[in-house]
């Protein structure tokens, strides 16, 4: 089996490659990334085919498609602040990269694709938990860039016959994921603040709240979809119902490193969703074998990750 990953050097990317290598015998894969975002370091030690370049290059995007089976599409531009700073370069990464990528696809031959939606789609809905037919209301440039994204899947699934699985991503977290930037995620910016001794910046009141998922789950999900070929006529919420405030978050996080960790209220985010919860319904009913890790699990696992990499720092300043 031979798997294309779009922005395959990113965080859930890089994952999604040590994931595959490790539990699929004899599979291939290849990654294109420009690197924008990703980082060639989190593929160290791996076996893949790395092409840099951008999904908005046409020419070399349909030349990374030649002889793949499946395409599993992550490339993107991340990050509803960053989409509100400057919204055109999300839209041409997130939509028209989206386009790009399944008309490659067509063109080549591939006949199943996986995309990265978002649960931001939901915006303003404020039902709780959300399933994947209650109306979506976009509150950042980003999220309308991720309804671009499914839709267009979708509409390649209806118009030309391609197999395509929107799923919609709930604040995944793990190894990998980078805090050294402004727009870095909520986990590894309170972790990187704790272990520098620093406050951990709240936007508002702490009590928005999350349906987390570790990234190893959303790796063997779409492991699964990709041996099978699994498609969907609607997109799929990839979370199992979990609702973790952002102060839960951090009593779980101080338990864990065994210190308080201060807090810093700040302004909220223009853009946010106040609550985010899936139902895990159909993503049950898809992928029955997937065992979601607990939050106290899979913070356990990331936790190590960061004291790894804050250790290897110490000794790099101490040469």
């Amino acid at each position: 089996m031979r798997v294309l990953i779009t922005g395959g050097a990113g965080f859930i990317g890089s994952n999604l490659s040590r994931y595959l290598l490790e539990n699929v015998e004899g599979v291939q894969v290849r990654i294109i990334d420009d690197l924008s975002t990703g980082r060639l370091s989190s593929l160290d030690g791996l076996d893949v085919d790395f092409i840099e370049g951008s999904i908005l290059d046409y020419p070399t995007l349909l030349a990374a498609d030649e002889g793949v089976d499946s395409i599993v599409h992550l490339g993107a531009i991340p990050s509803v602040p960053r989409s509100v700073a400057a919204p055109r370069p999300s839209h041409e990464a997130n939509a028209t990269g989206t386009l790009n990528v399944l008309e490659a696809a067509r063109e080549a031959g591939v006949d199943h694709v996986v995309v990265a939606s978002s649960s931001s789609v939901y915006g303003s809905n404020p039902a709780l938990p959300k399933n994947e037919l209650v109306w979506t209301r976009p509150m950042s440039p980003y999220a309308v860039s991720k309804l671009a994204t499914e839709g267009y899947a979708l509409a390649y699934q209806s118009s030309y016959g391609l197999k395509t699985l929107p799923f919609r991503f709930f604040n995944v977290y793990g190894p990998l994921q980078p805090a050294d930037h402004a727009y870095a995620a909520v986990i590894p910016k309170f972790l990187d603040a704790a272990l520098e001794g620093q406050p951990a910046q709240i936007q508002g009141d702490g009590l928005q709240s999350r349906d987390f998922t570790h990234v190893d789950t959303v790796c063997a999900v779409i492991t699964e979809a990709v041996k099978n070929k699994t498609s969907s006529e609607y997109p799929v919420n990839l979370a199992y119902g979990t609702n973790t405030t952002l102060l839960e978050l951090l009593e779980e996080m101080e338990s864990q490193l065994g210190f308080p960790i201060d807090r810093e209220h700040v302004e909220p985010r223009t853009g946010d969703v106040r609550a985010s919860q899936a139902d895990g319904i159909r993503i049950k009913e898809l992928f029955p074998n997937v065992k979601p890790a607990p939050l106290a699990d899979g913070l356990a696992t990331t936790i190590e990750w960061f004291r790894s990499i804050k250790g290897s720092e110490g000794d790099n300043e101490s040469r």
